[in-house]
């Protein structure tokens, strides 16, 4: 193990590079893409539905997909996800090249590239604990946070850029050269298994039961999930209403509008360079729900803020940015050095599907509840929430005492019932 922790670094940074450059290529296919749909169909219910072809497979797969995970190799999964979203793209450079390219090929190609997202997105966040030592994984989240905040700036211009200067198959070619180069990495890394002990072997719908029960056992996960699922509803709600809160309430233009995104992308990334330099206070769970009270108190200043105040808004915006990296990396981290290894890919996609699940829900509300009460009332709300329930953690003992209450605790729970 001292050999592996000295080592560490080196292997986990080399596999994190090719990730990297893969995820800059599916982000470049996803805006290319858009904008492709955008501009030969001009259907908002074309976008839609792309856009739920890209979403639904990992929502509704991924507590089976976890269960996969955990039953495998690790490093085979990584592999095959990166393969699987490699060809569905080559299908689609080809279907380009040849000029046969149809609507529902893209759905498809969509829906396939969402299943490999699936399993890669569930293999890399169960191998991260077996690769970094427990100490380092918040500043290892925090340069993860910082890489997709990065990604969401550079995506868009970079994107636009080699539209002006290739044709559809040269851009999502680049994925595929980036996702084979990502299969290579892996290929040459090595990757720890978690050690399963004397378990006798199990069905798949014996492990599928036995990361419910794992979860359920636990209080202080159940109620960090509830806390989870709570806080994306109402930033789900809100996040599609920023345009609005721009020309409507702001009275702002599409300049203003870009300026707010790109700030509040900036803020990410510094957020999440802050979160991997730093790594939080000793007890991580201090840093999420400290993270979450000043989150929620920049969302409700929003809110507050009158029209003439547009630019403070924008550096409030980048303020609330900056928070969101280090709440998500601190209670990522949290939950890697407690849960697990065994369990860590179906509990990780069982609370990532409960998260995404309350997403429609809060979207089907925001728009009526907006139209009828206003914008800034909803970033209120969403504030005032985030600012309770981060309160409120520091007052419930199986949230502060998360991080060391021992997995074996509730493993007896998780064991199948004879």
């Amino acid at each position: 193990m001292e050999e592996t922790n000295k080592n560490w670094a080196v292997r986990f940074y080399t596999l994190w590079t090719g990730q990297a450059l893969s995820l800059l290529g599916s982000q470049l296919v996803q805006f290319a893409i858009i904008w492709y749909l955008t501009q030969t169909t001009n259907s908002a219910t074309t976008l839609a539905t792309a856009s739920m072809m890209g979403l639904l497979p990992q929502v509704l797969l991924s507590p089976f997909i976890g269960t996969w995970v955990d039953r495998g190799n690790r490093r085979l999964i990584l592999m095959f996800s990166d393969g699987i979203v490699a060809i569905a793209t080559l299908a689609l450079v080809l279907l380009f090249a040849t000029e046969q390219i149809q609507v529902w090929h893209i759905y498809a190609a969509l829906f396939i590239r969402a299943v490999g997202g699936g399993f890669h997105q569930s293999a890399f966040g169960a191998s991260v604990v077996l690769l970094v030592p427990k100490d380092h994984l918040a500043r290892v989240q925090g340069f993860n946070q910082a890489l997709n905040g990065g990604l969401n700036i550079i995506s868009a211009p970079l994107g636009a850029f080699l539209l002006s200067v290739l044709p559809m198959q040269g851009i999502l070619a680049i994925d595929v050269s980036t996702a084979l180069l990502a299969i290579s990495i892996v290929f040459f890394t090595q990757i720890p298994q978690p050690e399963r002990g004397e378990k006798k072997p199990s069905t798949f719908w014996q492990d599928f039961r036995e990361g419910f029960r794992y979860i359920m056992a636990w209080r202080g996960l159940v109620i960090l999930l509830g806390l989870v699922m709570v806080i994306n509803f109402f930033f789900s709600a809100i996040e599609p209403l920023t345009p609005l809160l721009i020309t409507n309430h702001f009275k702002g233009n599409a300049s203003q509008l870009g300026w707010w995104l790109s700030l509040f992308s900036l803020g990410v990334v510094l957020g999440g360079l802050l979160l991997g330099i730093w790594g939080g206070f000793k007890r991580k769970i201090i840093t999420a729900q400290s993270g979450l009270v000043l989150m929620g108190l920049f969302a409700a200043i929003i809110g507050f803020l009158p029209p003439n105040m547009l630019w403070v808004g924008m550096i409030v915006n980048m303020l609330f940015g900056l928070t969101q990296p280090i709440v998500n990396g601190s209670y990522g981290a949290t939950l890697q050095g407690a849960i697990a290894p065994e369990m860590q890919g179906r509990v990780f996609s069982f609370i990532f599907s409960a998260a995404m699940l309350v997403s429609p829900l809060a979207l089907m509300i925001s728009g009526p509840f907006a139209d009828r009460f206003g914008i800034q009332i909803m970033f209120m709300i969403a504030g005032g929430t985030c600012m309770l329930m981060g309160a409120a953690g520091f007052l419930i003992p199986d949230v502060m005492d998360f991080e060391n209450s021992s997995k074996d605790k509730v493993a007896h729970a998780a064991v199948e019932p004879s």
